[in-house]
């Protein structure tokens, strides 16, 4: 069982910056892979972000080059580092490991594993 702690979110002015981070309970949690998702309000979720064990990253084109996805597994954490937000980039961000180490996997299905409660991030002046 792996229990998934968001934390980071909050509110920021457009252009600024926020580092998310997901916190889990139980050692194998270095063996999953990480994914990052966000769902705006009335819009469906979307996969941000994901991370494999070893540290090969997957991006959404909507925040290549804002968006950095990094792990500690000594501190059992996944970071998403946010820079140069958008109004857009407001929602409910979750993360979501895997114990199916494959990237491509967090593209096609947007369920299974274990799942953290979330955080609101919102851009706005």
């Amino acid at each position: 069982q792996v229990q998934l702690v968001e934390s980071g979110g909050g509110l920021v002015q457009p252009g600024g910056s926020l580092r998310l981070s997901c916190a889990a309970s139980g050692s194998i949690f270095n063996t999953y892979a990480v994914g990052w998702y966000r769902q705006a309000p009335g819009k469906q979720r979307e996969l941000v972000a994901a991370i494999t064990s070893g540290g090969n990253t997957d991006f959404a084109d909507s925040v290549k080059g804002r968006f950095t996805i990094s792990r500690d597994n000594a501190q059992n954490t996944v970071y998403l580092q946010m820079n140069t937000l958008k109004p857009e980039d407001t929602a409910v961000y979750y993360c979501n490991a895997r114990s199916s180490d494959v990237l491509l996997l967090f593209r096609l299905y947007q369920q299974g594993g274990y799942w953290g409660q979330g955080t609101q991030v919102t851009v706005s002046s």
